[in-house]
């Protein structure tokens, strides 16, 4: 595979406005795959890392994890996924093997948490660059460039037909309303509900 250069917004700093810049992608390594970025929502947990408030907040980054595309490659091992898949990129993965996945009280997967969170993919290394600097990942996903690296365990195969620009609030808005509903405030049929807020999250309940 080949380099690809693409536009990104990328954040160089907290507190600083969103730059429009020409990124180099690398090519996806082993377990990875390459996605065209076709459409993204923006989360609110976007704009609390931007202003410096995530923990885990590094920059420069690409932000964004509310997305929907096609894969553009794959790296060597890849099996679930091909060249023009629909796809969505997930901020957290399901390997099927770690003792998070197998459990049923749980699906926060731990296989590729701790390089994650340090805004690198699992050998280390970002496959984003800007100017010749290094630019981290966001969340596994990095969904405002053009194009984005994302592991194979991170991404979930669509049908074709299904609508980009709104499928790709599956990412994150409309599961985590409609989780917080049934597992967290045990919503049932006919139940009475108040919902403060009508974004993504609070619509999906």
């Amino acid at each position: 595979g080949q380099v690809i250069k693409c536009k990104a917004a990328v954040a160089w700093g907290a507190k600083k406005p969103l730059s429009i810049e020409t990124v180099e992608v690398a090519p996806p390594q082993a377990g990875e795959v390459r996605i065209k970025i076709l459409a993204t929502g923006v989360c609110h947990t976007d704009a609390y890392t931007l202003d410096g408030l995530d923990p885990e907040g590094l920059f420069p980054c690409i932000l964004g994890h509310e997305g929907g595309g096609i894969v553009e490659s794959v790296g060597p091992g890849v099996t679930s996924l091909a060249p023009g898949d629909h796809v969505i990129p997930l901020y957290i993965p399901q390997c099927g093997d770690c003792k998070f996945c197998k459990s049923p009280k749980t699906n926060l997967c731990g296989k590729i948490r701790q390089t994650q969170g340090k805004g690198v993919m699992p050998d280390g290394t970002s496959r984003f660059t800007c100017n010749g600097k290094i630019v981290y990942h966001f969340m596994g996903t990095s969904t405002f460039s053009e194009y984005t690296v994302v592991c194979e365990i991170s991404v979930a195969k669509i049908n074709p037909t299904a609508p980009l620009d709104k499928v790709c609030l599956l990412g994150c808005g409309i599961p985590t309303g409609y989780g917080a509903a049934l597992n967290t405030a045990n919503v049932e049929a006919n139940s009475t509900v108040a919902v403060w807020g009508l974004g993504t999250v609070g619509l999906a309940v």
